[in-house]
């Protein structure tokens, strides 16, 4: 398979692997999760549900969605071996076998302790959380193999520890900021607000459930690291190189994209497609800001672009 076919079948597979995601989020705010009983790999104990309700034709047709994703990921990581020697890409794959493995036992986890439907438990939100960060490890490992496929340029970290300690910080800012909005997700499908104001007074009730007074972490996590990586794409594209400048802009846009969402989400009391696009949102800039970061070391720093073109002129007129 030629690079170009392969970049764009690694693209698909990233595509493929947000839709399935995307779909997990609707089981869960549709109360479907427990469709299939605590049976995994099992569908209630059967392999294919006959005659199943709504809510089992929900989560099977995830489990078939994810099921269809393993071969995909297989497939992707054979081409990757074939095509390209021990390196980022090849790491990048099996990484992206790796976090697959770990998803689907995570989701495993939920179905079989039964942290599902109406389950309100710590180790419910607890895991919730971890299964948002895996899922944001999956997308970053396939997203970065589709992308060095397209972009064999070698990284610079020497010398850039400004530029790495701010660029990881906004990394794990959007993990925390992910990991929490997967936390008050939970808490808004579990108790659901009759307005506004009822869903405002429920936040600040001391007596209120743990998963209703966390509600208020996620926004001031949000704004926080929004205003961050805001600021951060207009000092590190300085002096701007074109591949960075570009993502720029498009991280820029999803980023305010996704707080006017979340006053949305907020304000319409958590609709089912509001939620749905945020989780959208929140995938897309997550991986916004990671290729931004690759592509940002991947540019040469700027004194090592003024030594280059010293040393090419001083050569030129040696000729």
């Amino acid at each position: 398979m030629s690079s170009n076919r392969l970049a764009k079948f690694a693209w698909f597979v990233v595509a493929y692997n947000i839709l399935v995601i995307l779909w997990g989020a609707f089981v869960r705010a549709s109360g479907s999760g427990a469709g299939c009983g605590e049976h995994w790999p099992l569908c209630n104990g059967e392999v294919v549900p006959l005659n199943p309700g709504i809510e089992r034709a929900i989560e099977f047709t995830h489990r078939v969605m994810s099921g269809i994703d393993l071969p995909l990921v297989l497939l992707l990581a054979f081409f990757v071996w074939r095509a390209f020697p021990w390196g980022r890409v090849r790491y990048a794959a099996l990484t992206s076998v790796f976090f697959l493995i770990t998803e689907a036992l995570v989701g495993a986890l939920l179905v079989r302790e039964g942290l599902v439907a109406d389950d309100r438990s710590p180790d419910r939100a607890l895991w919730v959380a971890m299964h948002l960060f895996n899922t944001f490890l999956l997308l970053a490992a396939m997203t970065l193999t589709a992308w060095w496929i397209e972009h064999p340029n070698a990284l610079h970290w020497r010398g850039r520890p400004l530029q790495l300690g701010a660029l990881g910080f906004a990394l794990v800012g959007v993990l925390l900021t992910g990991m929490s909005g997967a936390v008050t997700a939970l808490g808004d499908t579990l108790f659901p607000a009759s307005s506004l104001a009822a869903g405002l007074l429920q936040d600040v009730d001391p007596t209120a459930h743990f998963l209703v007074q966390l509600r208020v972490i996620h926004p001031l996590i949000a704004i926080g690291v929004g205003i961050y990586i805001l600021c951060l794409t207009i000092f590190l594209t300085n002096p701007p190189f074109p591949a960075t400048r570009r993502l720029a802009l498009i991280l820029r846009f999803l980023v305010v994209s996704q707080l006017i969402l979340g006053v949305i989400n907020v304000a319409l009391l958590v609709p089912l497609w509001a939620q749905i696009t945020h989780l959208l949102f929140a995938d897309l800039v997550w991986l916004a800001l990671l290729l931004f970061s690759v592509a940002l070391l991947s540019a040469a720093p700027a004194a090592e672009t003024q030594t280059v073109h010293v040393s090419t002129i001083l050569r030129n007129a040696s000729d």
